[in-house]
């Protein structure tokens, strides 16, 4: 065992960096973020009202050219997103880094909005069917096939098996674990048969594939994640005098790593950064794969609406927390994880709020078991053909008690690395097919399809593309 949490430090070193420099990764994932936002002129800024227009009142397009709706896919995507990251993996980053690793998360957030556009856009631009006629799309699909050659076929097959392997970790036992800790803690219920339940719960749902992944998750993340807020925000009115210092502090915090033990300003971007992508996954690729199931015709439609995903996830529910912990003072208690966000939750709700998170952690991890089981499957399709998707899914239900029984800081070690591993081979993709990003959202926006549905903006796109 030590020889492996040794390996797996000096992964994440090697990944993320340590207290001082960051590591290949940090830089990676901003400078690309940055990049894309550029080749797209600030496409996430510019289009996120018709956006979020498209992906939570339009919902879908009429056409048989995919497995479940746009709305299902984003769904799906949020739920694998909307998870213990937003509750215990933001408070992990603040009690690590300080109430500056919240400022990381927003950038990580918005120029990730970005990349999640190009890897929606990708995903389903080079999708194709399976054996059994369901769509698959994904790195694995566009590294190998837009690159091509040798080393498109390598970067597409090596983030098959880094996301088949990761999805243990970031979608399955960090999720269970979290619950377990969390339901133990509030309810004291034996993490054991936190785990049993979570596994056949999953399992239950999952057997049907995406479709009936998208039906479930189409109801129960809205809800969820509305919820959640709403508790949320009864903490912040309870705090209101302290949120205008808390705000400063986040950005003061972030350029001096003055609230982190020994000033590390290294430590507060590696944390803001690696769980702002822990949280809403831009870059990890995994964007594309939930993308790709969409019934769309048009690769930039399905990327507008998978980029909110990003802003909701980051901007929105992760500021929720982030605010909570910081402008209640928890993050000065010395917890750390879902511990963290109970205590801060427990200044504004009382008693109530430690069963508020315990209850919010259950449901976020739950649905996210549920889009990475789907991720995975794909890459195992992937690699081996579409026989070794039902096995797949009875390992990964195994798992989910494994993680519930498990130390934590392990498996959070575990899924940063793995992220890693995933977000490396994509991010290079994503800057060799910049070109084919561009063109694609060049002709959509000089074409009627960028305003046949409707919708904000709509009237100004079809004036400008009349010369008006």
């Amino acid at each position: 065992m030590d020889a492996i949490e040794t390996l797996i430090e000096q992964g994440i070193r090697f990944i993320w960096g340590g207290d001082v420099w960051p590591g290949l990764l940090v830089p990676l994932l901003l400078l690309t973020g940055l990049f894309l936002t550029i080749l797209v002129k600030g496409l996430q800024f510019r289009q996120l009202g018709p956006s979020l227009w498209l992906a939570l009142i339009k919902r879908k397009e009429e056409t048989e050219e995919g497995d479940i709706s746009h709305y299902a896919a984003l769904m799906t995507a949020l739920a694998a997103t909307i998870g213990t990251g937003n509750i215990a993996g933001v408070a992990t980053a603040i009690a690590s880094g300080g109430p500056g690793a919240l400022f990381w998360m927003w950038i990580t957030g918005l120029v990730g909005m970005a990349t999640k556009y190009a890897e929606a856009l990708l995903g389903v631009k080079y999708r194709r069917q399976d054996a059994k006629g369901e769509m698959s799309g994904g790195p694995m699909f566009y590294l190998t096939e837009g690159i091509g050659g040798g080393f498109g076929a390598f970067l597409g097959i090596f983030f098959a098996i880094a996301a088949a392997i990761a999805a243990f970790g970031i979608g399955n036992m960090v999720q269970s674990n979290s619950v377990a800790d969390a339901v133990e803690g509030a309810f004291n219920v034996p993490t054991w048969v936190t785990g049993v339940v979570l596994a056949l719960g999953a399992g239950a749902v999952i057997i049907g594939g995406i479709k009936s992944i998208g039906r479930f998750t189409s109801a129960f993340v809205p809800f969820m994640a509305v919820a959640y807020m709403l508790a949320a925000t009864v903490v912040l009115v309870m705090n209101a005098a302290e949120l205008p210092g808390a705000i400063g502090l986040v950005f003061s915090d972030a350029f001096t790593g003055n609230a982190v033990a020994g000033g590390a300003i290294g430590t507060v971007i590696r944390f803001g950064v690696a769980r702002g992508i822990f949280s809403n996954e831009s870059g990890l690729g995994t964007g594309g794969i939930a993308a790709a199931a969409a019934q769309t015709t048009q690769p930039v439609r399905q990327a507008l609406v998978s980029m909110t995903q990003t802003f909701i996830d980051t901007l929105v529910v992760c500021s929720f927390t982030g605010l909570a912990i910081v402008s209640t003072g928890a993050w000065e208690t010395g917890e750390t994880g879902a511990a963290l966000t109970q205590v801060a939750f427990a200044d504004g709700l009382g008693a109530a709020g430690d069963i508020v998170i315990a209850i919010s952690i259950a449901f976020f991890a739950f649905s996210t078991l549920l889009g990475w089981s789907y991720f995975g499957e794909r890459c195992m399709d992937r690699l081996f053909g579409r026989v070794m998707v039902a096995p797949y899914r009875v390992v990964f239900c195994i798992a989910v008690f494994v993680g519930a029984i498990g130390g934590l800081e392990l498996v959070w070690d575990f899924a940063d690395m793995m992220n890693g591993l995933m977000a490396l081979p994509n991010l290079v993709g994503l800057l060799l097919l910049s070109g084919v990003i561009a063109r694609e959202t060049r002709e959509y926006f000089s074409s009627d399809a960028a305003f046949e549905l409707g919708g904000p903006g709509s009237t100004r796109l079809r004036n400008r593309s009349e010369g008006r």
